[in-house]
């Protein structure tokens, strides 16, 4: 997939970046455009395109290095911790999953990163999606949970 896909083509070392971690799991390295200094991207060696994609079996060994990077970025930069996120889909400026893992400090400036908060206009508005997310939980991939 490396010829199609940037984060694949870093992967088979085709592309340099700065790399932290490199494993039969997972890849991380330096955003060549962070927020702040030592803000590294982790990915999953074997291509899968949203975090959706990611097989079930794979989650956990994923998620272990996405937190042990986290560990890493928050000692290694002295940061008082640390912004996590993944988008899917929307945003994702490279249809390969990958998790964002930012340095913090307090009243470092990170602001507009986030979109603007609302509210549910009544709890019956808040039932009714709350509901229709149990629903997806029980008929979805994975299915039989959430309630």
């Amino acid at each position: 997939m490396a010829g199609s896909c940037l984060f694949c083509a870093i992967i088979d070392g085709e592309v340099e970046h700065h790399r932290v971690l490199d494993d039969e799991v997972a890849v991380a390295f330096l955003d060549h455009r962070p927020l702040f200094p030592g803000h590294v991207l982790v990915l999953p060696r074997r291509h899968v395109a949203t975090l959706t994609d990611l097989p079930e079996e794979a989650v956990g060994p994923f998620f272990s290095r996405v937190r042990r990077v986290t560990g890493a970025v928050e000692r290694g930069m002295a940061a008082a911790g640390s912004f996590v996120a993944a988008n899917n889909r929307v945003s994702q400026s490279v249809p390969h999953l990958h998790v964002h893992v930012v340095p913090r400090t307090p009243r470092d400036g990170l602001r507009g990163f986030f979109w603007p908060r609302t509210r549910y206009a009544d709890a019956a508005q808040a039932a009714g999606v709350a509901a229709r997310l149990r629903a997806a939980l029980r008929d979805g991939p994975g299915g039989g949970g959430g309630g």
